[in-house]
């Protein structure tokens, strides 16, 4: 275990009553949970059901590890495997009572600067979510590699950045006279980009806007949900939780169409789809966390969480 981390600080569980009110762990069977992390969802689901099993992953090795330790006492009840959960689940076939992503980075991955999530001063510009092993392209790497035109579009589609152009291209001309190896390079280009309107917010966005990049986020729920709704089983349900409108327009897109009867162009005459819905929307609106839970954890400030049943 890492020292001086514990499961209640390395990642407080958000909307966990929540969670467990549509997900009916009493019901019993296998539930996945694609983003682990401390294992504090995993721990309500397993403590809410006596009959419930999970299959928990993450990325990360390290919260594996302290999630490993929380979970201990569950025994053959839970199985722990490190992963992006899209890779996963693709390989496994059994069917899920129950599916869970709460999506995002960890609160302990911002809080460790040698992982190289925050916009700190002297922070590392990796991001990537599984470590080094993981194979993937540091933000360094992506900063230091990528055509200005991938640039452009990373930070345009992921930052929702208008200067998107002029960004990528003072990047280009920074990497040509020395490499990006800190958050505070980036920084500086930000800053020479948007001048003195530039704010935190500003920085949070773009920072964001690599990391999205470096995992791929943005593909791997695309992968990942049609998937999980044909593990599901009858009744089954998926809750996601979604930090920024990206990601959330994603799932809420999903579950609109899944619950749709038709889904025909609508200058066809008649219906040549499917010709029912697969399940329905439980949530017709997004569910926001309460204000005594935002008060104890600000990180639910920014937590949407949608919920669909299959039938």
């Amino acid at each position: 275990m890492m020292i001086g981390v514990t499961p209640s600080a390395y990642h407080e569980p958000v909307m966990v009553r929540e969670v467990i009110r549509y997900l009916e762990p009493e019901r019993g069977g296998v539930y996945f949970d694609g983003t682990l992390g401390g294992g504090g969802h995993t721990e309500a689901i397993l403590m809410a059901g006596a009959g419930a099993r999970v299959v928990g992953v993450d990325r990360d090795a390290r919260a594996l590890e302290v999630a490993g330790r929380r979970l201990e006492r569950f025994g053959d009840r839970v199985e722990l495997v490190q992963g992006d959960y899209a890779d996963v689940i693709e390989r496994r076939e059994e069917a899920f009572a129950g599916a869970l992503l709460d999506l995002g980075v960890s609160s302990s991955q911002l809080d460790e600067v040698e992982r190289g999530f925050s916009f700190r001063p002297g922070t590392p510009l990796d991001m990537r979510m599984g470590g080094a092993e993981s194979g993937r392209e540091s933000a360094a790497d992506l900063l230091n590699r990528a055509p200005e035109s991938e640039l452009a579009r990373v930070f345009r589609e992921y930052g929702e950045e208008r200067h998107s152009r002029r960004l990528a291209r003072a990047v280009v001309e920074r990497r040509r006279e020395r490499p990006f190896v800190v958050s505070d390079d980036f920084v500086a280009v930000i800053r020479r980009v948007l001048g003195p309107r530039m704010d935190a917010q500003d920085k949070a966005r773009l920072f964001q806007a690599l990391r999205i990049a470096v995992n791929d986020e943005l593909g791997s729920i695309e992968r990942a949900l049609p998937i999980l709704r044909d593990r599901l089983v009858e009744e089954g349900v998926m809750v996601v939780i979604a930090y920024h409108s990206l990601e959330d327009r994603i799932v809420k897109d999903a579950f609109r169409e899944w619950s749709r009867r038709c889904v025909c162009p609508p200058e066809l005459p008649v219906c040549r789809c499917r010709g029912r819905a697969l399940g329905r929307t439980l949530t017709k609106r997004p569910v926001f966390a309460s204000e005594e839970e935002v008060e104890r954890n600000p990180r639910a400030r920014s937590a949407r969480l949608r919920a669909w049943r299959k039938d």
